[in-house]
């Protein structure tokens, strides 16, 4: 008998991911479209094709959108986005109805964090903080081996903690978040100051791979910024694992050295002593694996 499997699929601003996904978080069968970001209905038409797609020859049980939207969980509702034309959609039922299937529905970042620690770096894990690095800062928590969601499920926006009193201006109109100083937009300005206007962040690390140490020492106080998250954190949380991921991430050793001697610095004992700060394992497939794994949460019945 086939496995039980379902469709996963991770909705960004720039390309629309779907795959099926089996327990194990495997994928048989991807297909990967560009995002139509022209209206709402186009989107959600868009995302109806991609379940038909893979539906075509294959028993599916289950549904999970990762969505880069704050999701109030109770009434399965993208409250507002970041990047795409959905806001106020009762997204969870809308997809019910329309598919006959059970669905799952999460923030992009959660899903990206759910998808490690089923399946990558954070896996057997049972307090794990990650953190994806890209335009912004995304976040998610595992808090004694359960995703946290907050009241609402909008919590664990984790990019947005503050760094820096009154300091640089984020994309969400405040001030001093961890995004502004550790993502790939942040990263983007430091290399626009160090190298001129037509850098950005693929350069500078690019540039400190090759040990140019101009852009080695800006990397490294961006992942000190980095690293004063990650110790506040640490400090609140006791994870056992700290997982970086995204885009930006791929900096790897020139961002979590610096970063770790911070947290060293910041953190308390026996916390700062005990966690492990790694690289995400799953690549761009961590956010289609965690929302099939979304799917697989909608078929468990409620507690």
């Amino acid at each position: 008998m086939q496995r039980t499997q379902v469709i996963g699929v991770d909705v960004g601003g720039t390309k629309i991911l779907g795959a099926l996904i089996a327990p194990d978080g495997s994928i048989s069968s991807r297909r990967q479209y560009d995002t139509d970001l022209s209206s709402q209905e186009t989107l959600l038409r868009a995302l109806d094709a991609v379940v038909e797609t893979l539906r075509v020859g294959h028993e599916v049980a289950a549904l999970g959108f990762g969505l880069p939207s704050r999701i109030d969980q109770r009434a399965g509702r993208a409250v507002a986005s970041v990047n795409i034309p959905l806001q106020g959609v009762d997204f969870r039922s809308r997809m019910q109805e329309r598919h006959g299937l059970p669905v799952g529905i999460d923030n992009d970042a959660n899903a990206a964090t759910i998808g490690e620690w089923k399946t990558g770096a954070a896996r057997d894990a049972q307090d794990v903080v990650m953190l994806t690095l890209g335009t912004g800062v995304g976040g998610g928590l595992i808090l004694d081996g359960k995703p946290y969601r907050g009241a609402t499920g909008t919590g664990a926006e984790l990019g947005h903690i503050v760094v820096c009193r009154d300091g640089v201006e984020c994309l969400c109109g405040g001030h001093g978040h961890l995004e502004s100083y550790a993502s790939g937009t942040a990263a983007d300005r430091v290399a626009r100051d160090v190298f001129g206007a037509g850098s950005n962040a693929r350069d500078l690390v690019e540039r400190g791979r090759a040990g140019e140490e101009e852009a080695v020492g800006a990397l490294a106080d961006i992942g000190r910024w980095l690293g004063a998250g990650i110790a506040t954190f640490v400090n609140v949380f006791e994870p056992e694992l700290v997982v970086i991921g995204g885009g930006f991430g791929a900096a790897g050793e020139l961002l979590l050295g610096p970063a770790r001697k911070v947290v060293a610095q910041e953190g308390l004992a026996p916390a700062r002593d005990t966690v492990r700060i790694v690289e995400a394992e799953l690549g761009a497939d961590a956010g289609v694996i965690g929302a099939g794994m979304l799917g697989f949460e909608a078929l468990e019945p409620e507690a």
